[in-house]
């Protein structure tokens, strides 16, 4: 607080210095109101919102949708899939997000019933030739011809294997 006091007595902006400081200008206002007047610093901002939302799931109900979602019936599915099969017979429990949000909120939104979780990528196999006809390899080239819009399609198959250079022996016929 003190070189932002010194930096705006010396006529610099105080949102140039808070971010020079790194720091927001709505958090430094905030600390200078917390510091003003009796000085004790603490933190009185409200934690949630104060109003009752009429809508907000009670407890009952929140339990109703953690039993509903650990039946057998539905312990592998998902929310996205619980719900719909749930208005099919007639119940509505709650929102696709209610349910995400009870479970999540009581540690089940991981993975549910035999979804795997994601794989490590498996390596690229590097191949290599060490004579002719082991490794082969393919592509399709699309070339142009003088009319225009039509072009020629070249499938290659290829063999990749080069000798080194130097000396090659003579082709024998088999």
């Amino acid at each position: 607080m003190e070189i932002l006091d010194a930096a705006v007595a010396a006529r610099a902006r105080a949102r140039a210095v808070s971010a020079l400081l790194g720091v927001g200008l709505t958090t430094l206002q905030r600390w200078r109101r917390q510091f003003a007047g009796d000085g004790d610093g603490l933190d009185r901002r409200r934690r949630g919102s104060p109003r009752h939302v009429a809508h907000r799931l009670s407890e009952e109900e929140r339990q109703r949708i953690l039993l509903t979602c650990n039946q057998p019936e539905f312990a592998a599915l998902p929310p996205v899939q619980i719900v719909p099969i749930l208005e099919d017979r007639g119940l509505y429990i709650g929102s696709e997000r209610s349910f995400y949000r009870v479970l999540h909120a009581h540690g089940q939104a991981h993975r549910r019933g035999r979804a795997r979780p994601p794989q490590e990528p498996r390596p690229v196999p590097r191949l290599q030739a060490r004579g002719p006809n082991q490794l082969w390899s393919w592509g399709i080239i699309y070339l142009p011809t003088s009319v225009c819009g039509v072009w020629l399609y070249l499938y290659l198959v290829i063999d990749v294997w080069s000798p080194l250079p130097g000396p090659r022996p003579a082709c024998r016929r088999h």
